[in-house]
């Protein structure tokens, strides 16, 4: 690894255990993928599915030990209490990588036994949960980490590093935008498990679009700019016949400092794959950057020349630095971004566990307040909508 998070050397890897991710479904592997990329993470226990024998199969398929493949998350959590309070290895953390109804329940119930939490998004899928895990994190004293990843990125490090360094001037436009094409047909009548439960109230939530990829649109905007948003008008639509969430979002912000924002979250833009996009406007210059070409990211000096920042070259700083893993000219992206999440959680509970301070560089780590203020954006975004685009206070 390139950045300076290689030279502190761990006292030693952490227990990873996870709660969903198992036999067809996408991000349980990234998890696993990311935890092992920076040798932070061992991978040691899971309860992998809501269907005991899939769990118990998908536990056999990734050579778990039989004794650390439980049936359930309930029984992950007995027995790994058990095998900590016995003085054995228990695990230190447990990533939470199930639909989004099935976040809050094993999260609370982790961290009041004294575990760190790796959580997807959104965090929860009503704002009371939101703010119970809010509480529960408080009280326990325990790391929670949000894996909103793609602010790991090394640019969008360097971004934030810029606006906070006052380059682009004050803050007036922030634009924010992620397509997709996905869900452009009822992918949810195909046998989809992927799209099957992100169009199902009960599970996702009251948002689909929304929830699945315009609050990671909205996570960014707030990360990069430091700007917090009062209030919304948003506009969601159910383009696909049947369809019972939204699979399409037109959203206008209004910043507490006087910046303005927009986000456009689609997943039925046909012709796109994974376009998330950022764009900030301050007095004195611009930032653009787009996820799919992340290792560059393009400063716009008021009256001057645009400049191509890359990833590890010049004019990138500490910030991008520390996020960077290979040189300029070798790809690095998603998998590299969601490591990086991982790495910094791990620098935080590492850091508790030998009664030291963290690195400032790893507390960049999205939190569980991150995720309330995503639920909140949601619950504002459904308000909003229901009513015909009124302006709705987060």
């Amino acid at each position: 690894m390139v950045s300076g998070t290689a030279e502190r050397a761990p006292s030693r890897r952490l227990r990873l255990g996870m709660i969903g991710g198992g036999r067809d479904a996408f991000i349980g592997a990234v998890h696993r993928l990311a935890a092992r990329m920076d040798d932070r993470w061992d991978f040691v226990a899971g309860a992998l599915s809501s269907d005991p024998q899939k769990a118990l199969a998908s536990a056999a398929d990734l050579r778990l030990d039989p004794s650390r493949s439980y049936p359930s998350w309930q029984a992950m959590l007995e027995g790994e209490k058990k095998l900590r309070d016995g003085g054995g290895p228990a695990i230190d953390a447990v990533a939470i990588v199930t639909p989004n109804h099935v976040h809050h329940g094993p999260a609370k119930a982790f961290l009041e036994a004294g575990f760190h939490v790796v959580c997807d998004k959104p965090m929860t899928t009503t704002v009371a949960d939101a703010e119970d895990l809010v509480a529960a994190v408080k009280k326990s004293g325990q790391v929670f980490a949000l894996t909103h990843n793609y602010t790991g990125y090394p640019m969008i490090r360097q971004a934030r590093a810029m606006v906070a360094e006052g380059a682009l001037g004050r803050i007036r436009l922030v634009e924010a935008e992620y397509a997709q094409d996905w869900l452009a047909t009822k992918a949810e009548d195909t046998g989809s498990k992927q799209a099957e439960w992100r169009v199902d109230p009960a599970r996702s939530g009251p948002a689909g679009c929304v929830g699945d990829i315009g609050t990671h649109a909205y996570n960014l905007a707030s990360f990069v700019t430091g700007e917090a948003a009062q209030s919304l008008a948003a506009d969601l639509q159910s383009f696909v016949p049947g369809r019972r969430l939204d699979d399409n979002a037109h959203i206008l912000l209004r910043y507490a400092s006087g910046a303005r924002g927009m986000i456009w979250a689609s997943q039925v833009a046909s012709g796109n794959e994974n376009g998330l996009r950022l764009r900030v406007y301050g007095e004195k210059a611009g930032l653009e950057w787009a996820q799919e070409n992340p290792n560059y990211l393009t400063f716009m000096p008021l009256g001057e020349p645009h400049r191509r920042l890359t990833r590890g070259g010049p004019g990138s700083g500490p910030a991008a630095a520390h996020a960077t893993r290979v040189p300029p000219g070798h790809p690095e992206g998603y998998l590299e971004c969601f490591a990086q999440i991982y790495s910094d959680a791990a620098e935080q509970i590492l850091a508790r566990l030998d009664k030291r301070d963290p690195a400032p560089d790893a507390l960049l780590v999205p939190t569980v307040e991150d995720g309330l203020a995503g639920v909140r954006f949601i619950a504002a975004c459904v308000a909003s909508s229901q009513k015909d685009a009124a302006w709705t206070k987060i």
